[in-house]
């Protein structure tokens, strides 16, 4: 490229000719000169300004000839390499593997194992990664309002795995034909476990669920012994033998054998099973009050736990400590309480109220919990409830339990999403003034003062 000034020097019909040979060579090696300059000029500024491409042909490279400096440079912003996938054979080259309820899966925790150790980025954190399922029905809703509460529900959903650095994946076709409504959940789950062999857990959450604690995380540690961990109570199933002693609207699945075959006993008292007639009754006569004569999800797991206990108890945690998931009755009408105990705590402790970026807001919680203490758990705490879920109101249909009109229950969503969505918009600077009120916001006041410091 050449300057304007020289371009403009090369054409201009103004400029002289010399009279001799000399000049003319004289100006000519100038002007070559002074293009050459202004070449090496551009190339330099253009070259510290521009990143070089890389090209690096090791990205399609057999993870074995690959050291350890290779993989952390080829690492991307997420701390694994999502740009690599080895032509090491892996268990995705079976052709006998499937992702189908109907066809099993055998010796998932060596194939598991051996894909990490061929994907070597993802193998470190690999305990702690949880992917996000949820889903809903393929065909649009016969509620007016379902579709815009099941697009708040999932918008939910995504703030908070987008804030606890989790996947997500959001489901709505049936991906087996005969297990519909709450049966639909299973297939998902065996597919999201093959799909991500990366991640430790797979935590299926209804549609009709949604956090209420954007900050809180699951205590994993508390779970290390465990395989699969559900919101209930012992003495409920053993003692009461109830249908409602735990809500398997919410659970918690670990990404390996043990929950494969889970999955493959649980749902054979599903739709997709020839016995499946015969389950609803057994079900119904093991647990009196289960108010429907059809085997569903929730008293075919209570049915394993308190039939075979030897055999499952020991590696289901029935998590009954916080609101792993909460009924909405008992919840919604203490969300001003908690919005103001939680105010009151923050007026006192700046570095609390302190303005901070989304990205760390686990820090922020972790300040919290010192402050928490007296708050309490579950029934009548002030504490923020992790998941409010909304049993026996379906945003969709717009059918709901007879227990209460369907006003409550359309009502409360807005309340409870409102209640979720001021927690991460005041990352962002607003909050809705009132709960009930979806379409307001207000500006959060900067009233930190300005002597006391950050800390």
């Amino acid at each position: 490229m050449v300057s304007p000034e020289f371009s403009h020097l090369q054409s201009s019909p103004m400029a002289k000719p010399r009279s001799r040979s000399c000049w003319c060579l004289s100006d000519g090696f100038l002007l070559f000169g002074c293009a050459f300059l202004a070449l090496l000029l551009v190339w330099s500024f253009w070259s510290f300004f521009t990143p070089t491409p890389n090209f690096d042909p090791t990205l399609t490279e057999p993870s074995s000839k690959l050291n350890k400096n290779q993989v952390d440079c080829l690492e991307s912003g997420f701390g694994v390499n999502l740009k690599s996938d080895p032509r090491d054979p892996t268990f995705y080259d079976d052709p006998e593997m499937s992702y189908s309820l109907e066809k099993p899966v055998k010796d998932w925790d060596e194939k598991r194992k051996e894909w990490l150790k061929h994907h070597p980025s993802f193998a470190a954190g690999a305990r702690e990664r949880i992917v996000l399922v949820t889903g809903s029905q393929p065909k649009p809703c016969k509620n007016p309002i379902g579709d815009h509460l099941l697009l708040r529900f999932f918008k939910n959903k995504v703030d908070y795995c987008r804030i606890h650095g989790y996947d997500i994946f959001y489901n709505n076709l049936l991906l087996h034909p005969k297990m519909g409504s709450y049966w639909a959940k299973l297939p998902v789950v065996k597919a999201a476990m093959l799909a991500h062999p990366e991640a430790e857990w797979i935590w299926w959450v209804d549609s009709d669920a949604l956090f209420t604690d954007m900050e809180f995380k699951l205590p994993l540690e508390r779970y290390k012994n465990h395989n699969l961990v559900v919101h209930g109570w012992p003495k409920l199933i053993y003692q009461s033998k109830s249908w409602t002693s735990l809500n398997a609207g919410v659970f918690l699945i670990r990404n390996c054998q043990w929950s494969m075959d889970l999955i493959n006993t649980w749902s054979s008292m599903g739709p997709m099973s020839k016995d499946y007639k015969k389950w609803g009754p057994i079900q119904r006569s093991t647990f009196k009050d289960k108010l429907f004569p059809e085997s569903d999800d929730q008293s075919a797991l209570i049915y394993l736990l308190y039939t075979e206990k030897e055999k499952y108890y020991d590696h289901i945690y029935l998590e009954g400590e916080f609101y792993f998931e909460g009924y909405w009755v008992e919840i919604i009408g203490g969300y001003e309480n908690t919005t103001e105990r939680y105010l009151e705590i923050e007026r006192g402790v700046p570095k609390l109220r302190r303005r901070h970026a989304e990205k760390v807001s686990e820090q922020y919680a972790a300040f919290r919990e010192e402050f928490l203490k007296e708050a309490g758990n579950g029934k009548g705490s002030w504490r923020r409830p992790l998941i409010t879920h909304f049993t026996g109101c379906q945003p969709c249909s717009g059918d709901h339990n007879q227990m209460y009109d369907g006003e409550s229950c359309w009502n409360g969503m807005v309340k409870a999403l409102n209640f979720a969505d001021n927690q991460v918009l005041r990352n962002y600077g607003f909050v809705h003034p009132d709960l009930r009120d979806s379409s307001t916001v207000t500006e959060v006041p900067f009233d930190y003062p300005a002597d006391e410091g950050p800390w």
